[in-house]
């Protein structure tokens, strides 16, 4: 199977590195800039799972590409989707399914519109990693997962297919037959621990220490748990249960990439994983009264971020 990864960030790299490593047929799509550093210094990565240096790795600009990828794994951030979508539609072919692992749901009506529904699959994936100053990947913790499936539900050959193209290459992988209710559950933890450390400057055991901290961060995951309800996709009592537990962890330094961007200065997904979530929640007319206060304060650092 050949795999177009969509840039060699954090986890594009990470992944795409450890599909080279088992010897998978894997193509790295970068901007010139990055297609330099690889070739000068290689794909690393360091990792509590094990270090690697992928000497060399495959890598190409858009220009380059021929509509013969089997898969496109798509793990960009949301606010460059445009972007990247213009860079890898050149390799998409007939039979190419495109998995992307961006975080929400609303880069799914957009690679809808432009590749057609029956080529998109769901997909997300469990990775805290990030590029450190040499621009080496650096894995933070030892979760490394990738689910996906088919966004109808069940399985098909493809995603057959894929899983096994996907697999025993050093992390886990979930062909999932109802990939859509893992996808909110996904982004009711995520937006709830990104919303909440990101407007708190903290993570969440300093969260906790603080009056009213815990009924923050429970009302922030109650109102994106109504939100998902009426989607149609309940969080799950287990889901819940283990979502709770990590939010009132005392003394955890647990915090989002969200939190960390902001520290960096960097750009965040203000729209796509809390603005989308209201837009949603209005439409069903529901209270979204945290995530409103959430929303003000990332768009409020957008602006002082120019």
């Amino acid at each position: 199977m050949r795999i177009l990864i969509v840039g060699a960030g954090a986890i594009g790299g990470y992944f795409g590195g450890r599909l080279l490593q088992a010897g998978r047929d894997v193509t790295f799509l970068v901007r010139p800039g990055r297609a330099a550093e690889l070739a000068r210094d290689g794909l690393v990565i360091k990792s509590p799972n094990g270090d690697a240096t992928i000497a060399n790795p495959p890598a190409l600009q858009s220009a380059a590409l021929k509509p013969d990828y089997d898969l496109v794994l798509l793990s960009c951030k949301a606010f460059d989707l445009d972007d990247a979508i213009a860079s890898f539609a050149g390799g998409v072919g007939p039979q190419t399914a495109v998995l992307p692992l961006l975080n929400g749901l609303r880069h799914l009506d957009v690679l809808d519109a432009r590749f057609g529904r029956d080529r998109v699959l769901g997909g997300q994936c469990v990775i805290a990693a990030m590029l450190d100053a040499q621009r080496h990947v650096v894995q933070l913790a030892p979760m490394n997962a990738i689910t996906f499936g088919e966004r109808d539900g069940g399985t098909s050959p493809r995603v057959t297919a894929i899983a096994a193209a996907l697999g025993a290459a050093g992390f886990d992988v979930h062909a999932s037959p109802d990939v859509m209710q893992e996808m909110w559950e996904k982004w009711v933890f995520l937006a709830s621990l990104a919303g909440s450390t990101s407007l708190m400057r903290a993570p969440v055991g300093d969260i906790l220490a603080a009056p009213g901290g815990a009924e923050f961060m429970l009302g922030v995951v109650e109102e994106i748990g109504a939100i998902a309800k009426a989607a149609g996709h309940p969080p799950r009592a287990p889901f819940m249960e283990r979502t709770r537990g990590m939010l009132l962890a005392a003394g955890s330094k647990l915090t989002a990439s969200m939190f960390r961007d902001i520290q960096a200065g960097a750009k965040v997904e203000a729209d796509h994983v809390i603005g989308d979530l209201i837009a949603r929640g209005e439409a069903a007319g529901l209270p979204v009264e945290r995530l409103r206060v959430i929303y003000t304060h990332l768009k409020a650092y957008e602006s002082q971020r120019g």
